[in-house]
């Protein structure tokens, strides 16, 4: 496992040292023209141009819904979020309004149930100490937000990828996978295109409008020389147990002499209706 880490950071910083000097947008925030989006980040600015240099025509909170009407050529870095600027109109009141925002303040994904809107983002890039390589690396933060409206009712923010890691999300509602007191499960997902870029899964349980993040699962592979997959057993999987959910990770990774080691492990978390304690063998 340390070994692939160690690759992977290897590799993202590599990346980021051969574009630094460029500016390019990541793929999540690629929003299409004629189509609703939200605002993510509260109070955004609106301009009147597409660049921080121009004049502020209004602020927007989180979850006001806008129309994307033209993906600007203009793109802007932020810590390790790209992003273009868009052309948008959106509805205050009485009255319909237009300006530019900066793509990476808007939502990668977002879902509504139980008279709940429910907002993926990234916020910010912090910087970061690693174990691996004794140095600090820049990371990114992403986080989901609950709101009734324009109220904020619960968030949670966690690491999320960067760079070529950040080619594509989804986020997804699913059920409560029978975990006692839990009204829905929301899955966000970050994710690359090519073979040795990692993915990584947040699953978040929603308790009494509250979230609570489940510890984040990692995959990565490249073709037949190694792979590293993490998942969740839940009470309604095959193999899942009641009030408590399992931690599976498989490892395969092929020496100088084309031998596959695998390693596997597990863990168990049991569930007690409010919160998750890992389970002492």
């Amino acid at each position: 496992m340390r070994t692939i880490l160690t690759f992977l950071l290897v590799l993202v910083l590599h990346f980021f040292s051969a574009q630094e000097n460029e500016a390019y947008a990541d793929g999540i925030f690629s929003f299409e023209e004629n189509k609703a989006q939200k605002i993510f980040t509260d109070w955004t600015r609106i301009r009147k141009e597409p660049g921080l240099n121009s004049g502020i025509l209004d602020s927007l909170r989180s979850n006001q819904q806008v129309m994307i009407l033209k993906k600007e050529d203009a793109i802007l870095r932020l810590g390790e979020r790209g992003a273009n600027w868009y052309k948008i109109s959106y509805q205050k009141g009485e009255t319909l309004s237009e300006g530019y925002v900066w793509g990476g303040n808007l939502c990668v994904g977002y879902r509504n149930k139980n008279g709940y809107d429910f907002l993926f983002g990234l916020s910010k890039t912090i910087d970061k100490k690693t174990e691996e390589l004794n140095e600090n690396i820049k990371q990114n933060i992403a986080g989901v937000k609950v709101m009734e409206g324009n109220i904020l009712v619960d968030e949670v923010y966690f690491d999320t990828g960067k760079g070529e890691e950040l080619s594509y999300a989804t986020f997804n509602i699913e059920s409560n996978h029978k975990l006692q007191n839990v009204e829905l499960t929301l899955k966000a997902m970050v994710s690359g295109e090519a073979c040795g870029i990692a993915s990584y899964d947040q699953y978040l349980l929603m308790k009494g409008g509250k979230l609570i993040a489940l510890p984040q699962l990692m995959n990565v592979g490249d073709a037949d020389v190694y792979y590293h997959s993490e998942q969740y057993i839940f009470p309604n999987d095959k193999g899942g147990i009641p009030n408590a959910f399992i931690f599976k990770m498989e490892e395969m990774e092929k020496d100088d002499n084309d031998r596959e080691k695998k390693k596997h492990s597990t863990k168990t978390y049991i569930w007690d209706g409010s919160f998750y304690k890992l389970k002492v063998k």
